[in-house]
């Protein structure tokens, strides 16, 4: 067994005073910590600021960063805040950096010893994460796209998250997806490890707009995304086969049409939304061939409302 690689952490937080010690718990707990856990106050008004500064004050690898506060609540400010966070530990000597939500834990306490195991094990390994479970809600990784992996607890290589040039600040989000695009386009590998799970607490964005609207905006964050009209075509299908059955399929197309057509904007250069155009593409060709040895990506036919949240 090869010896595990370092890491550090870095963890956006805004107002997260219900759930981040829950967190703080769990990377205390793990049997590999990390070099470095930057937990970076986007300007939490609620208490978070001192939850973090009360283990920081017996945990020097832990540290506590403030940004000012900001009016509006987009996936760009968490990346924004995420960067201050990369900023501060970029002088150490480190394999692979980590972004942690606030609202995650882990019942395994060798959580981040298996992922460190994996990125030991590969070289070529750009991104690596778990799936995330909320209540009794998983994503069946049966079918599931294995490569595509979660921004609850994403991990890179260094090199890999340099290369793609760190996180994109999409106001939209995607963030997290647009990152293991770039990876998997550069020539990384990119894998989700089915072994271990996280578990997401906060309320999914879902309780807000409701359901069908939030059907709506993923679909038009998948025209932002670059998805291929075929493949939406198919995911609306799927869509339609699950709560709330017809409805949620509609909703879905509905908002990648008009995206369509108020042309709306495309985060992504025309070479990356190519190169998932691509990969959409084989995968619907695999399901069309039928057999078990490369199972087509549903991660992205079945609507992920967790991550189209702004924090």
């Amino acid at each position: 067994m090869p010896a595990l690689p370092s890491y550090v952490l870095i963890t956006p937080a805004r107002n997260e005073a219900q759930y981040i010690e829950l967190a703080i718990k769990s990377v205390l707990s793990q049997t590999v910590r990390p070099l470095k856990w930057a937990i970076v106050s986007d300007g939490s008004t609620d208490g978070t600021d001192e939850i973090v500064l009360k283990y920081a004050a017996g945990h020097d690898w832990i540290e506590l960063l403030r940004m000012p506060d900001r009016k509006e609540r987009d996936f760009a400010g968490k990346v924004h805040a995420f960067n201050a966070g990369y900023a501060s530990v970029k002088h150490l000597s480190y394999t692979v950096v980590g972004n942690l939500d606030a609202d995650i834990s882990f019942n395994d306490k060798d959580y981040f010893a298996f992922l460190m195991s994996k990125f030991a094990e590969d070289p070529g390994l750009g991104v690596g994460g778990t799936p995330y479970r909320q209540g009794n809600s998983m994503h069946d990784y049966r079918f599931a796209n294995i490569e595509d992996v979660s921004g609850a607890c994403q991990l890179f290589r260094r090199e890999c998250f340099e290369e793609i040039g760190g996180y994109r600040p999409l106001k939209g989000g995607g963030v997290d997806h647009v990152a293991f695009l770039m990876a998997r386009m550069k020539g990384w590998r990119t894998r989700t490890f089915t072994d271990k799970v996280c578990l997401h607490h906060r309320p999914t964005g879902t309780a807000q707009r409701g359901v069908l609207m939030a059907k709506f905006m993923i679909g038009t964050l998948d025209y932002a995304l670059g998805s291929h009209p075929a493949w939406e075509m198919f995911r609306t299908v799927y869509q339609m086969t699950k709560r709330p059955f017809v409805g949620g399929g509609l909703m879905l197309f509905a908002g990648y049409a008009s995206a369509m057509l108020r042309r709306a904007q495309r985060p992504m250069s025309r070479e990356l939304i190519a190169f998932r155009r691509q990969e959409q593409m084989q995968r619907l060709k695999r399901l069309f061939r039928g057999g078990t040895e490369s199972r087509p990506s549903y991660t992205w036919l079945d609507a992920p409302e967790r991550r189209s949240e702004a924090q």
